[in-house]
């Protein structure tokens, strides 16, 4: 790359601000890799005149129920307006809690984006048992190795995944934020009790819990940021279209998307068990 600075003078780290302009690049880029793939599988079914298959037929789940909380007594019409913390029944969370066998803080988080959702996307249908099953999945609801979830929802330490360098079953991504959040200057690594890459909670991150930043460290932030990045990949996730377009957005595997599914069906069924005591 040329450079206006002669050899000699010192090369200043890239501005918070034109790291951000990279990283909305890569992603754009990313994107239009994305939908270049989804436009040509869709013309090779459209030009053998034929539907797209049902995701059964390709070994992907059917989508599991979605199971809703229920909204704390005093949680206000406008849910944008409080911390997500404090949306979804305490005396819900306490109960099922047990009954899942989910941390309470990360249930906590969980639930009270369905909540959120429920009022700001209900066209999406997003229970809280599949952002559990992802949670599951991706970190063992923050407890995945040392790491703990503490009271005010922050998960250390902190999860960071491999490096996505295209080892075997591994995305090769090269780093696209200079190390800033997943504190690798090679690779991209997914980061965070959702484990988000750096891009996509660049164009996701939600500040949940209301305190003047969105962390992809902090459950609230990175449940939320989940919940919409799904209901924007599938749009209706009650649909086995709709719920496996958004889990593979995540993970572009059969394996994973079962497994989140068997997940989520498992924790809807703990809800109605419990509706039926």
């Amino acid at each position: 790359m040329s450079s206006s600075h002669s050899s000699a003078s010192p090369k200043r780290p890239p501005s918070p601000r034109v790291r951000r302009r990279r990283a909305a690049a890569a992603a754009a880029a990313a994107g239009l890799v994305v939908l270049v793939v989804v436009v040509l599988v869709l013309q090779q079914w459209a030009g053998r005149g034929e539907e797209r298959p049902h995701p059964t037929e390709l070994g992907y789940p059917s989508a599991p129920p979605q199971a809703h909380p229920p909204a704390a007594s005093d949680a206000p019409e406008d849910v944008t307006a409080v911390p997500l913390a404090e949306l979804a029944d305490p005396e819900w969370t306490a109960e099922m809690s047990g009954a899942a066998g989910i941390p309470e803080r990360a249930l906590i988080a969980y639930a009270g984006a369905a909540v959120h959702l429920s009022q700001t996307r209900p066209e999406c249908g997003l229970g809280w048992n599949t952002l559990a099953g992802i949670g599951q999945v991706e970190s063992v609801h923050g407890q995945y190795g040392a790491s703990s979830v503490a009271d005010d929802g922050a998960v250390d330490p902190p999860v960071i995944g491999v490096a996505l360098d295209g080892s075997e079953g591994l995305m090769a991504i090269p780093d696209t934020d200079d190390g800033e959040l997943d504190g690798d200057t090679e690779w991209d690594r997914a980061v965070g009790p959702m484990q988000f890459i750096p891009t996509t909670w660049d164009q996701y991150g939600q500040d949940a819990n209301q305190d003047g930043q969105a962390d992809v460290h902090q459950y609230d932030d990175a449940a939320l940021s989940a919940g919409v990045y799904l209901c924007e990949s599938g749009e209706d996730l009650t649909s086995d279209f709709g719920w496996n377009d958004a889990v593979t957005a995540y993970n572009q595997s059969v394996e994973y998307a079962n497994s989140v599914a068997q997940r989520a069906a498992e924790y809807a069924q703990h809800q109605e068990a419990e509706n039926n005591e």
